[in-house]
């Protein structure tokens, strides 16, 4: 029989779609690289099932040789994974894309909101006692009726945001490096900008782009001090598309208005001083944390598990190529 093995447990119906084909355990936390691979290497497993925060390097890929034959992610993003280590081991990646696109753009736009409108600064004020009633200039946000939005990364995910910012009234710019197809209820609505010139001129950066090479710190300093003083930063992409050092001074010396975040640099770790920041909002990746998407995504890692125990590309492969010499036959 096939084995599979989850570092953290994943909800319904994963386990209910994998067990009748597979023995399936469960390591339970996020362990260090180097006892995941003892762990690979004492009990072999055709499918690993890793999360984000679990490095896949070359390393522990040899580990689960010569039996591993898939890693399923419980996620979209794969930045965690040596995917060309994995395409050279015949070993397939997959993940688990399209099913999280509204709750992502949900989150992104209740973050956008709540730092816009200095919610969760009045929240805290508000607990801690320091309201005193009605003022005509206390705790002023911005108007987003009519302001500019702009979208770095238009993919599904940042068109999900516009087409929610557009019920707003927010007007929609954007700046993609990759050729896009535009959904046809918001043809026309949305302008195509150089990034350079979306970051000067948008009153909310709304960053939607995957973790590579030329996306780590895409928002550095040299980006922030070109956005406007009365802008609002959001970022539901991933942590390292932003300088988390150079975003706390930002906030910290008004280069920008405010800041929401559901991702982090180094996870869960905060850069020293984020915290300290009232004009940021912070969220401890909720993005995709609805009953619904979650199961979806446990839903599809296990059909890319099982797809990989049948000796069959996994549904969303990433790596195809890996593959390209013959599947190896379906475990028995």
């Amino acid at each position: 029989m096939a084995e599979v093995l989850c570092t953290l447990p994943l909800p319904a119906p994963f386990e209910e779609m994998v067990r009748p084909r597979a023995s399936l355990s469960v390591l339970g936390r996020i362990a260090p690289s180097a006892e995941l691979a003892e762990r690979l290497r004492a009990h072999p497993v055709d499918v690993l099932c890793p999360q984000l925060r679990d490095p896949i390097t070359a390393d522990l890929l040899d580990a689960g040789l010569p039996t591993l034959r898939c890693v399923s992610l419980y996620a979209v993003g794969y930045n965690n994974v040596d995917v060309d280590a994995a395409t050279q081991r015949h070993i397939a990646v997959s993940n688990t894309p399209g099913v999280l696109t509204d709750a992502t753009a949900d989150c992104t736009l209740a973050l956008l909101l709540a730092a816009a409108r200095r919610i969760c600064e009045g929240d805290a004020a508000a607990r801690a006692g320091a309201f005193q009633g009605w003022e005509p200039d206390y705790m002023l946000g911005m108007e987003l009726t009519g302001a500019l939005l702009g979208v770095v990364g238009f993919g599904r995910i940042g068109q999900a945001v516009a087409r929610r910012a557009l019920g707003f009234g927010l007007r929609i710019a954007y700046s993609t490096d990759v050729e896009v197809s535009i959904d046809a209820d918001i043809q026309g609505r949305v302008t195509e900008l150089p990034i350079a010139e979306l970051l000067s001129t948008a009153d909310v950066i709304s960053l939607h782009v995957p973790l590579t090479d030329a996306t780590h710190h895409l928002i550095d300093e040299r980006a922030l001090r070109s956005m406007r003083s009365s802008s609002v930063l959001v970022n539901t992409s991933r942590g390292p598309v932003v300088d988390e050092t150079a975003l706390v001074r930002a906030l910290r010396e008004g280069w920008i208005a405010a800041a929401g975040l559901d991702v982090y640099e180094n996870e869960p770790q905060l850069a020293p001083g984020l915290v300290e920041c009232r004009n940021a909002v912070l969220s401890p990746h909720l993005g995709s944390a609805t009953v619904a998407t979650r199961a979806a995504m446990a839903r599809l890692t296990a059909q890319n598990s099982l797809d990989a125990i049948d000796g069959r590309v996994p549904t969303n492969c990433v790596n195809p190529s890996a593959w390209e010499g013959g599947a190896p036959p379906a475990v028995s």
